[in-house]
């Protein structure tokens, strides 16, 4: 079987469905049939399924592919299990992915490479929420071949009428899905029933086994056609006399003497040679992994796309995306994001959803924000325009992650829809009169001092003693509380996280304007999260924000109470009241340090005013 490996081709496939319908049990004995499985492998299954089995003591073929010791305890899959296998006719890689709903970004991962999708529906059950949640994303990535697979026949006698009635339901859902190519295979996957071998018990169906059906369908697109694509992953230069960029070719053709496109920087440049480790090529193809070097000396770095020169992909820094959210931290409209599509990492912030979907009905709900295994449209912008493309088109230019800027963590997988032309239409307009200009006016700097800290910490107090001060040395300055901003511009929001969000990118939006005007601005507002305030420092410029953490213990902060908010909080009148059950984010290295149990706040003002001095905004 190994000899004849290079004439074959690959299939990867996904199983997938709801908790318990066979997806393991399916691919097990899968193996076990197509005799994939070693001896020594069988015993110690053999062995397995006596002690985690679920068929009490008999072979539980599950067990060959749920390898998580918590998903032997469960009887569940939790993790994406890959598996390889061949036959005579094709070779195959299968993922098998979870199945609860709590898993549903494992299922995702898996989804976003395979060429089909198996999904399953337990015959005792029918099509549940689950199915149609697989079913959409399924869609939504972009598999164009599809098998509902119904699963336990041999538990509903080999019924056909069920079957035929698993079947309507689902082809009415696909249909409202436009979800194509959708074929349909019954098997009893504990029994082999139809997956290597017909069975008598299902002399009623006519089609192939699921093993015919894998090793005959037609898989793949002819990606060699498509124009030239090919994504920077590294720039070699091991002497002066050599530079080449290295990348993986997902489609088109290359060869010497070829014309590109550089993006996002749209230069142009020459193909001068295609070298791999086996020597120079004459042409190179889809799939293959090559470094090209340049006729021209042009500056390209890791994330720039190589492109052939006619129909490019479009370049944008704004987009319309689907997102699967995979955490349990909700999505923020406006918190900044990282965003990494092809080999490419770029800031991002997304607007309100526009709609989340409902997967039963497939209707449009408003949604403010997403969570955990939800669906949503959203409209997202970007640090730095992009080369894009939808992802019905290219998987590779129209597929993202969202990643999480402190942890890493990967929050939420995406396919654009479409590019926003924003950046083409919206141009900074320039005026004589500039920001340097004011500055000679009123004789001092513009800058933001950022009061943020637990409510009663004395933020407002400190900020109103310094703009008095400030005021009779001749500084132009204006305070914006958040109390006062609330009551105005910001009296839309509430006070859950992503309206939190919300109000202090408005706040650091109108700052950076006054800024502009020539003003001192001091911002006194609790802030919690140190995203938004690291998103209102990356709006000015270097030195132009002053963050003060006015520190001061929750308990004491809790036993002053001006205003008798804690005493609400506490009681459970005002939800979300930060420290209590909103968490603060303390700064990690602030500008200037306030404490204001045992710092009075006159002195307090008179510390920063001296910081200010002495970094030169004020004289």
């Amino acid at each position: 079987m190994l000899d004849d490996r290079g004439e074959k081709d690959l299939l990867r496939l996904i199983t997938c469905g709801s908790v318990d319908d066979g997806k393991s049990t399916l691919i097990g004995r899968l193996l076990y049939d197509t005799q994939l499985v070693y001896s020594d492998t069988l015993e110690q299954l053999e062995q397995d399924s006596k002690r985690h089995g679920t068929r009490g003591g008999d072979v539980d073929f599950a067990l060959l592919v749920d390898g998580l010791a918590a998903e032997r305890e469960q009887g569940i899959t939790i993790d994406v299990a890959y598996r390889f296998f061949a036959t005579k006719r094709r070779e195959f890689i299968v993922a098998d992915t979870p199945g609860h709903e709590q898993y549903t970004r494992n299922m995702a991962t898996g989804a976003s490479t395979a060429d089909l999708a198996l999904i399953l529906v337990d015959a005792t059950k029918g099509v549940l929420t689950q199915t149609k949640r697989h079913s959409f994303i399924v869609k939504l990535l972009g598999i164009k071949r599809v098998v509902l697979v119904i699963n336990k026949l041999d538990l509903v006698g080999y019924s056909q009428e069920v079957f035929e009635a698993i079947r309507q339901a689902y082809d009415t859902f696909s249909t409202e899905l436009s979800l194509k190519n959708v074929n349909y295979i019954p098997i009893s996957a504990l029994l082999g029933d139809n997956l290597t071998l017909r069975s008598e018990n299902l002399s009623w169906y006519k089609g192939p086994t699921l093993l015919e059906y894998l090793e005959t369908v037609l898989v793949g697109d002819d990606n060699d056609e498509l124009p030239f694509r090919m994504p920077i992953q590294n720039v070699f230069r091991p002497n002066s006399n050599f530079r080449g960029f290295a990348g993986a070719i997902f489609q088109g053709k290359i060869k010497p003497k070829d014309s590109l496109l550089i993006l996002p920087s749209m230069q142009r440049a020459t193909v001068k040679e295609i070298v791999t480790a086996d020597g120079n090529l004459s042409e190179a193809s889809s799939g293959q992994s090559v470094v090209l070097t340049l006729e021209e000396e042009r500056d390209i770095s890791r994330g720039d796309l190589l492109v052939a020169t006619d129909n490019p992909p479009q370049i944008a820094d704004r987009f319309r995306a689907t997102l699967v959210w995979m955490s349990d931290q909700e999505m923020l409209p406006g918190r900044p994001y990282l965003l990494k599509i092809g080999t490419r990492v770029v800031p991002v912030s997304f607007e309100s959803p526009r709609y989340e979907v409902n997967i039963n009905t497939l209707e449009h709900l408003a949604a403010r924000t997403l969570g955990l295994n939800s669906i949503g449209v959203c409209h997202g912008a970007l640090g730095s325009a992009v080369a894009l493309e939808p992802y019905t088109k290219s998987r590779e230019l129209g597929g993202f992650i969202v990643i999480d800027r402190v942890t890493l963590e990967t929050l939420a997988a995406g396919m654009i829809d479409f590019g926003l032309r924003r950046s083409d239409n919206i141009h900074h307009q320039d005026f004589e009169v500039t920001r340097d200009a004011r500055a000679r006016l009123f004789r001092h700097k513009s800058a933001v001092v950022w009061f943020t800290g637990l409510s009663g910490a004395g933020k407002s107090t400190i900020a109103n003693l310094l703009e008095r001060k400030l005021y009779l040395h001749g500084i132009h300055t204006y305070v914006l509380d958040g109390d006062n901003v609330r009551s105005g511009l910001n009296k839309d929001l509430g006070f859950t996280d992503a309206d939190r969000v919300e109000n202090i990118r408005r706040v650091a939006e109108v700052s950076k304007l006054m800024v502009d005007a020539g003003l001192l601005v001091l911002v006194s507002f609790i802030s919690p999260f140190r995203a938004e305030r690291e998103l209102a420092r990356g709006m000015l410029a270097e030195g132009d924000f002053i963050e003060v953490f006015v520190d001061l213990a929750l308990n004491v902060a809790e036993a002053r109470d001006p205003k008798g908010l804690y005493k609400k909080a506490r009681a459970g009148q005002l939800p979300h009241f930060t420290g209590i059950d909103s968490p603060y984010e303390t700064p990690e290295s602030p500008d200037i340090h306030i404490n204001s149990e045992s710092l009075a706040p006159e002195t307090a003002a008179e510390q920063i005013f001296q910081v200010l001095l002495d970094k030169g905004i004020i004289t």
